[in-house]
């Protein structure tokens, strides 16, 4: 396994985190209020490492692209986060990382002329498929056609994200991009942030829990996700994400008290083996 591959791993396993994080935040967070909190304090975290590092934002960057990824960092907080309210925590998350493959896919092969590899495509299949398993293996899911929408908006937000920020890479410090970006989410968000019912954020449990969407499934995450990027490909980097729905379902297993079914079992080990088939090197030097 290379160190792209496994930054990108590292970084879904964080985001895995985000549904059991919000299981616990406290009465009255609203997705709105819990997506902007969590853009705000990973942009601001970013920022401050940028600052100690002597990283330059938006020094010698295309602002076009900048402002665009942050449009769709911002945009997928908003949409995966109300998708998630109307579907629940499992159908919400499989929808929008199951979908975002895909996505990302069909942007490669119109923006770059990029044919995906039968690795790829097989490893993306079943990904999906175990996704969809573990979608089946969860008897309290329920099917929002509103909701389905807003998580594949959010999985069409992530690639076109994942597609704008690797252009934006090359040449450049990846702490000093993915802060640039963020920034711009958060001001994206702001008008959330002010409009919002924020008073959970004040309480001790609020606080601990959007810290850790902030600074560890946020600000930690993307970093290891823009690192990974120097050397992964978009389309391969997405479907390593699915990694994030593996982490939930275990999580809630292991952590809410969540029943261990035959068919969870079978959609976790479906998407660890496309995993491992996407790590393994490749014999054949990558387009």
């Amino acid at each position: 396994m290379n160190k792209g591959t496994l930054l990108v791993i590292m970084a879904a396993v964080l985001w895995g985190t985000t549904g059991t994080a919000q299981f616990f935040a406290p009465e009255g967070s609203s997705p709105q209020s819990v997506g902007a909190m969590r853009l705000v304090i990973g942009s601001f975290a970013l920022a401050i490492l940028s600052v100690i590092g002597n990283k330059k934002l938006f020094a010698e960057m295309p602002l076009s692209a900048v402002l665009l990824a942050g449009f769709f960092v911002a945009l997928y907080q908003i949409t995966f986060f109300h998708g998630v309210s109307r579907t629940g925590v499992t159908v919400g998350t499989l929808v929008g990382i199951g979908s975002a493959p895909v996505f990302s896919g069909i942007i490669n092969l119109f923006a770059y002329k990029s044919v995906p590899s039968n690795r790829w495509l097989l490893a993306t299949m079943l990904a999906i498929a175990g996704s969809t398993v573990l979608l089946w293996g969860d008897d309290s899911a329920r099917i929002d056609s509103l909701g389905i929408f807003l998580a594949m908006m959010a999985g069409c937000s992530y690639a076109l994200y994942t597609s704008i920020i690797k252009g934006i890479l090359p040449g450049r410090n990846a702490l000093a991009v993915t802060s640039s970006v963020f920034l711009v989410g958060a001001l994206f968000l702001f008008p959330v942030i002010i409009t919002s019912d924020i008073k959970w954020f004040m309480t001790s449990r609020g606080f601990v829990v959007a810290l850790h969407l902030g600074v560890i499934a946020t600000a930690l995450s993307y970093y290891l996700f823009s690192r990974g990027l120097q050397t992964v490909q978009p389309p391969t980097a997405v479907t390593l994400s699915l990694a994030e729905p593996m982490t939930a379902s275990l999580l809630g297993i292991f952590l809410i008290g969540e029943l261990l079914t035959q068919k969870i079992m079978i959609g976790i080990f479906m998407i660890f083996a496309a995993l491992l088939l996407l790590s393994l090197p490749s014999k054949t030097k990558a387009t």
